[in-house]
């Protein structure tokens, strides 16, 4: 696929069915990610990637989040909140792993670092034919969730990343003015 292309085309495909990526696909999808910008080669990204019955320990820890936040909550939102990882064969957690107080990389450039490893997953995985859909929600701000995620007290969690096979129609991709976002200075 063409760079620009890829560029241009790429979105959000919420409907993903199985196989999950073969191991060739991830491997290119994991170099995709770790050529985000990271001044310094502090290199900020954590991933964990879940596919099988661990789809299903990631929506018992969904599942344990409601719960703490409403122990009188319905059996049915339990079982709703342990669905949702397996809307898709394999799903990453990407992580920016923070490293307080370096010199000249603030925090927010570690995590925008972050950001950008996510976006080349989604890249990656659109320029193999794959379908990708980031997710965040109250899950990535969850303290059981990053609890159960090992996340330390300083790291973000940027987003979940659900991937597959494409299992639906692509969206029409919507058009934007450029003149609506840039601002010249000439």
């Amino acid at each position: 696929m063409d760079a620009m292309t890829l560029l241009h085309e790429r979105s959000s495909m919420g409907k993903l069915m199985g196989p999950a990526p073969s191991p060739e696909q991830m491997e290119a999808i994991y170099r995709a990610a770790l050529r985000a910008p990271d001044h310094k080669e502090l290199r900020p990204w954590r991933f964990i990637e879940f596919s099988g019955e661990g789809l299903e320990r990631l929506g018992e820890l969904f599942a344990e989040a409601e719960y703490r936040e409403d122990p009188s909550i319905e059996d049915a939102a339990l079982d709703a909140a342990r669905k949702k990882p397996l809307r898709a064969p394999m799903v990453i957690a990407v992580v920016a792993k923070v490293t307080p107080d370096v010199p000249q990389v603030p925090r927010i450039e570690q995590v925008i670092s972050a950001g950008c490893a996510a976006h080349g997953i989604l890249l990656a995985a659109h320029a193999q034919g794959l379908g990708a859909m980031c997710r965040s929600g109250k899950y990535a701000f969850d303290p059981t969730v990053r609890k159960g995620l090992g996340l330390a007290e300083e790291d973000e969690l940027i987003a979940f990343v659900y991937l597959g096979q494409l299992g639906g129609r692509h969206k029409p991709i919507a058009e934007h003015r450029i003149s609506d976002f840039v601002e010249r200075w000439t």
